[in-house]
């Protein structure tokens, strides 16, 4: 089995202001190829932090992958540190340099002094190349372990690891693998995460042996399937028959796998069937509508949309009665059904879909509280609606609600022929 470890560097993501969004990518990538991470550890930008896990790794880890701390400022300690663990000397890359001045260059920009250090590598590493920024990568060998060092910035990181790192990783330690890993993503959407377990039933039945993790959140639950087997097909096998038996319990939740959107399922499915959509929006303030915009071509099938966030936008814009806000109030069915007509109807669109709601943490009252939440899609001469309780927070509510009136589009517009 190949292990690896993870160092991310920086005081920012020890301190909160950043979100370490580059460990859980890169744990995903590694296991994509076979090989386990077994450590994630992040430090600040410290010297004696960064020996201490340096001298882990060797003893340890077959894999070392650091990020952070390659720039120019003098806060990015990794280099200079990698030289001195591996008792190894900085020297000038000619290539390198010329590839810095070169993005300078590019931008009109005299490269500052302080960029000269980038070009500088310890004299036993290789150089992986970085195409998205100033700072390259390093990679060192010692006594059969590897340490690769990145860029902290993500998308730099990101290029780096799909264009280089992972094909250096396989050519070292996977050219005979005792075994493969590979795994999936199913997507749900609309079932809390206790009702999904129940619903799928036995787990030691369908995986056997095999693993699988319910992953919660606004959005929906994600049910990540890990197996192992000898050979990549087997992998394939085990994962389609787990993947078959999961849509065969809970098939009406799972709208997508691994990176799917929500947004763009319904965009094609819109596509598909030749249909236009308009949106009224009020608790969810113009979410969903953002969501679908999200998607390039989105403009093939959306008309536009309403964010009637008071009675008099919903009354004068999108022509909901002012009998019904009056006896009915705004959040209510008879509301946005109103809504979802007549957004469909001023944008002369084939659907409309509109959502209203009390968001909170204010608004509630004895009979409406936090969370009531209406959706209504307008499909013809046909109105469907739906009455959700979402819960007492005012951002999660919103993310719900574009949630649900996605997926109740998604779900009629499955049953249109």
């Amino acid at each position: 089995m190949v292990t690896a470890k993870v160092i991310s560097i920086g005081d920012e993501i020890l301190i909160g202001q950043i979100v370490n969004t580059n460990a859980s990518y890169i744990n995903d990538k590694l296991f994509s190829i076979g090989v386990q991470v077994k450590k994630v550890v992040t430090i600040g930008d410290n010297r004696e932090d960064l020996f201490h896990e340096l001298h882990d790794s060797m003893q340890n880890y077959d894999i070392t992958l650091i990020t952070g701390g390659l720039g120019p400022t003098h806060d990015d300690i990794t280099k200079p540190i990698l030289v001195d663990f591996f008792k190894d000397e900085l020297i000038l890359d000619e290539e390198v340099l010329v590839k810095v001045r070169s993005i300078f260059e590019s931008r009109n920009v005299v490269m500052p002094e302080t960029n000269l250090g980038q070009a500088m590598k310890p004299s036993r590493s290789k150089v992986i190349w970085n195409d998205n920024g100033t700072a390259p990568g390093i990679y060192m060998e010692e006594e059969g372990r590897v340490f690769i060092a990145m860029p902290g910035v993500p998308f730099e990181m990101k290029a780096m690891m799909e264009n280089s790192v992972l094909y250096l990783l396989k050519a070292k330690f996977l050219q005979n693998p005792e075994y493969v890993l590979r795994n999936k993503t199913l997507l749900t959407t609309g079932i809390g995460e206790s009702f999904l377990f129940e619903s799928i039933g036995d787990l030691n039945e369908l995986l056997q042996g095999q693993k699988m993790a319910f992953l919660p959140s606004p959005y929906g639950v994600r049910l990540r399937m890990d197996v192992k087997a000898a050979t990549d097909a087997e992998a394939e096998e085990e994962i389609t028959r787990i993947e078959k038996g999961l849509y065969e319990k809970v098939g009406e939740f799972i709208y997508g796998a691994n990176e799917d959107l929500l947004e763009k399922t319904v965009g094609d499915l819109l596509r598909d069937k030749g249909l236009t959509l308009a949106t009224a929006e009020s608790c969810t303030g113009g979410f969903i509508s953002q969501r679908i915009t999200d998607i390039s071509g989105s403009s093939e099938y959306y008309k536009g949309g309403v964010i009637s966030y008071s009675n008099e936008a919903k009354e004068n814009i999108i022509n909901v009665d002012r009998n019904t806000l009056v006896n009915y109030g705004a959040v209510s069915i008879e509301t946005t059904v109103e809504m979802a007509v007549g957004v469909r109807k001023i944008m002369n669109a084939d659907v409309g879909i509109s959502a209203t709601g009390i968001a909170g943490p204010t608004g509630a009252t004895e009979t409406k509280p936090i969370g009531l939440t209406y959706i209504a899609i307008s499909i013809g001469d046909k109105v469907y609606s739906k009455e959700l309780f979402l819960g007492d927070n005012r951002h999660r509510n919103r993310i719900r609600a574009a949630q649900a009136a996605l997926n109740m589009l998604r779900k009629e517009l499955l049953l249109i022929k």
